[in-house]
C-alpha cells in the first residue's frame, strides 16, 4: 500500500508565509511544509518555530527550509515573497519591489519538476499571478492567486456586523482586483439564500438602511486598517490561503473568489481576475458566471482595464 504525503513549498517566508505555514499546520492540511527563503536565516527561524509548534497540535506536520529541488515533488507551491509596502504605497506603488523578487522564482519553477498548483499571495496579487503565469509558461489553469479570498471574508465581516448575522450564513463577495478597483455584486448578494435587495425591500427600517457604498469601501480598507495598526497583515490571509489550499489538496470542487485567467467569462479575457472559480485537484476546474445587472459588469471591466494597465507596466520593469 502506497500512502502519498501531501506537500506544500512556500516561497517567501515573511509575515505572509509563515502564517500560511502555521495555518496549514493548526489545520492539518498537509503532512509536509518547506520554507524557501533568500534570506536562509529567517526561513530556518520559520521552519524551527512552526514545528514547534506541532507537538500540540492534532496532526503530524515535517517542517523543514529547502530549496527550489523540493518543488519536484510538492503539490502546492506558495508564492509570499515580496516586501511590504512603504508608507504612503498601494500595492501598485510597491509592483516594482514585488517584481524584482520574481526573477529567481521565475526561474525556480521553471528549472524544477513541479507538476503542482500555484497559488500566489505577492501583492499586486493579480498581476504577479498573471506574470507568473506568463513568465513560466505554466498551465493557466494551475497558477491561481488569493486576490479578493480575504476581501470577501472582510466585506461578509462588516455586512455581519451591520445585521447582526453570523457571516458564515451571509454570501457577497469582492470581485475583480485585489486592491482600490475591486467590485462588489450586490445584487447577488444573499443572506442564507434570500437576496439581500429583497430584504432591503421588505425591512425597509432594517435592511433597507444599509449603505452599501460605505460597507464595500469598510471592506475595501480593511487590510489597510490591519496593516497600518501593526505593520503587517497576517492571520487572515493565512488563514483564507489556506480555505483556497485545502480546496486543492482534497479535490472538492469547492467555489473561492479567486483570480484567475479569464477567456470570454463576464466578457473580459487577458487578465487574471477574482472571480467565483470551482477548485479541485487539477486547480481551476471551472469559472462561475454570476447574474451581474449592467451597473456591475461596468465596474468589473473597469477593474479588469486597470489590471490590464497594471500587468504591462509590470512587463515594462522586466524588459
Amino acid at each position: 500500500m502506497s500512502i502519498g504525503k501531501r506537500k506544500v513549498v512556500i516561497i517567501g517566508a515573511g509575515h505572509v508565509g509563515s502564517h500560511v505555514g502555521f495555518s496549514l499546520v493548526t489545520q492539518g492540511v498537509c503532512e509536509e511544509i518547506v520554507y524557501i527563503d533568500i534570506d536562509h536565516d529567517k526561513a530556518v527561524a520559520q521552519a524551527e518555530d512552526t514545528f514547534d509548534a506541532t507537538v500540540y497540535c492534532p496532526h503530524h506536520v515535517n517542517v523543514k527550509v529547502g530549496d527550489y529541488s523540493d518543488l519536484d515533488d510538492a503539490d502546492i507551491a506558495v508564492i509570499s515573497a515580496g516586501p511590504l509596502p512603504a508608507k504612503g504605497e498601494d500595492r501598485v506603488d510597491a509592483m516594482g519591489k514585488s517584481m524584482e523578487c520574481m526573477g529567481s522564482i521565475v526561474e525556480g519553477i521553471k528549472n524544477s519538476k513541479f507538476d503542482g498548483v500555484i497559488v500566489s499571495i505577492t501583492n499586486p496579487a493579480d498581476i504577479i499571478a498573471r506574470y507568473i503565469q506568463y513568465a513560466t509558461g505554466y498551465p493557466e489553469m494551475k497558477v491561481i492567486s488569493t486576490s479578493t479570498t480575504l476581501d470577501s471574508s472582510r466585506l461578509r465581516k462588516e455586512l455581519s456586523r451591520k445585521l447582526g448575522i453570523d457571516q458564515k450564513s451571509i454570501y457577497a463577495y469582492a470581485l475583480g482586483e485585489h486592491g482600490e478597483s475591486q467590485m462588489v455584486p450586490w445584487s447577488c448578494a444573499t443572506i442564507f439564500g434570500k437576496p439581500l435587495f429583497k430584504l432591503m425591500e421588505e425591512y425597509p427600517d432594517t435592511y433597507g438602511k444599509l449603505d452599501l457604498d460605505k460597507i464595500a469601501a469598510d471592506a475595501r480598507y480593511g487590510g489597510w486598517l490591519v496593516f497600518n495598526g501593526k505593520g503587517s497583515t497576517d492571520f487572515g490571509i493565512g488563514a483564507s490561503a489556506v480555505e483556497v489550499i485545502k480546496a486543492i489538496l482534497s479535490d472538492e470542487k469547492r467555489v473561492c473568489t479567486v483570480s484567475v485567467s479569464l477567456h470570454g467569462e463576464y466578457g473580459q479575457k487577458d487578465v487574471f481576475a477574482s472571480v467565483p472559480a470551482i477548485l479541485g485537484k487539477n486547480g481551476v476546474e471551472g469559472v462561475i458566471e454570476l447574474d451581474m445587472n449592467e451597473k456591475e459588469l461596468k465596474q468589473f471591466a473597469a477593474s479588469c482595464d486597470a489590471m490590464r494597465t497594471n500587468f504591462q507596466k509590470a512587463l515594462a520593469m522586466v524588459k
